[in-house]
């Protein structure tokens, strides 16, 4: 179970993320992935968009490796290297969590060249929490 929590006593989010979500049963815990080919172990390079986009398909394999979705991800962590990518981390983040969005954090953080670190924490399906 995933639900929203929202109340107009709150800061409303200025994003695309829940000021809280609630949840039950078994949760994965996804470390920092970086914009690493799975293939060759090493750091991609090229635009920043090409970097957010490996790091939020290296998510996508461990969280359907677990068995689960981006629509179980609860909480995200977002370290970036540069706020100037905020707009176009949003638009590429867009194309992996749907409402209602996960809760986030996003820092700004000297990381080097590569550009963005995600983590997450995520629902399981009851099946697969308890094998």
């Amino acid at each position: 179970m995933r639900k929203a929590i929202y109340t107009d006593q709150g800061a409303p989010p200025k994003g695309p993320y829940s000021q809280a979500i609630a949840a039950s049963g078994p949760t994965l815990y996804i470390s920092a992935q970086g914009p690493i080919d799975p293939q060759t172990g090493q750091s991609i390079s090229g635009a920043f968009a090409e970097k957010a986009e490996r790091v939020f398909e290296n998510v996508s394999i461990l969280l359907d490796a677990a068995g689960s979705t981006w629509s179980d991800v609860l909480k995200i962590t977002i370290i970036l290297n540069d706020m100037e990518n905020f707009a176009e981390l949003n638009a590429i983040y867009q194309r992996y969590v749907r409402e209602p969005y996960p809760a986030r954090t996003t820092l700004q953080s000297n990381i080097g060249a590569n550009a963005l670190f995600v983590d997450c924490i995520a629902a399981l399906p009851e099946a697969v929490g308890t094998r």
